[in-house]
């Protein structure tokens, strides 16, 4: 397009040595004038933006809008909820209000200062008998997840070139979309751009999981949902084909569902 913008501007250079008649002389200025104003809207320059996946923002103010919670703010912009509500001295249920502006803003805190060391005392110790039976690891999750839906997985987890912050798992219209977990909805709506109508589930204070593009919701916020209970359909709001798209949060920070999802 650059090349195709200076071959016309060559040509209305030379313009006055062009042995045209005066209509074909107008009609040229014409079309010139049409082929620079075609290069002015370059489509190619275009930037879109992938909406379900903006960067971590750590600055700035949100406004908040009829139907957010605390919630859906911190994923909007990969934040801990936790840590969003200290920043804004904002207290458990972390209820929020229209018109209400969240400071954006990283807190940095000072290191806690190291208590002075003092040398120990030599004493000897009996060391007990060692058991001959293992003993097991706790589950640091404290979760047992489930498959949100049937399908196959479409798409899967992937932060770096397409970029995609859960997995898109595929479906017909209506199939039932289950709870990843037992748990308490925080969040349900369409307010988030990208996601079409969601939920977001609150399963401890480091896990979140979310449920986007669903045709009909049939939970709301504030209420307790069991693992494997049905709580939207399928759909395709906020996208081109009938899907899930699954995301798990870990303190903010989206991690690979197939990580905690059992095999198939």
């Amino acid at each position: 397009m650059t090349q195709l913008r200076m071959t016309v501007m060559d040509l209305l250079a030379k313009f006055h040595q062009i042995k045209l008649s005066v209509c074909s002389k107008i009609s040229l200025l014409v079309l010139a004038a049409l082929t620079l104003s075609a290069c002015s809207h370059d489509p190619s320059g275009v930037v879109v933006k992938e909406l379900r996946s903006p960067p971590r923002v750590t600055s700035g103010t949100h406004i908040v809008r009829d139907g957010e919670t605390l919630y859906s703010i911190a994923w909007i912009y990969g934040r801990d909820f936790r840590e969003l509500a200290d920043s804004n001295n904002i207290r458990s249920p972390y209820i929020i209000h229209p018109g209400q502006h969240v400071s954006l803003e990283q807190r940095t805190r000072p290191a806690p200062q190291k208590p002075p060391v003092t040398p120990p005392r030599r004493e000897v110790v009996k060391k007990a008998p060692q058991s001959q039976r293992p003993t097991a690891s706790p589950n640091p999750q404290n979760i047992t997840w489930r498959w949100p839906a049937k399908g196959k997985v479409l798409q899967g987890f992937s932060m770096s070139g397409s970029v995609n912050k859960g997995i898109d798992i595929g479906g017909n219209l209506g199939e039932p979309v289950m709870a990843a977990a037992a748990g308490e909805v925080v969040y349900a709506g369409s307010d988030l751009a990208g996601y079409g109508r969601l939920i977001i589930m609150k399963h401890n204070n480091s896990y979140l999981s979310a449920y986007a593009h669903n045709r009909k919701l049939l939970v709301s916020e504030g209420n307790s949902v069991k693992a494997g209970q049905k709580i939207a359909e399928i759909g395709s709001t906020g996208t081109t084909e009938p899907k899930l798209h699954f995301e798990i949060r870990r303190d903010g920070k989206p991690v690979d569902p197939m990580r905690f999802l059992p095999k198939r």
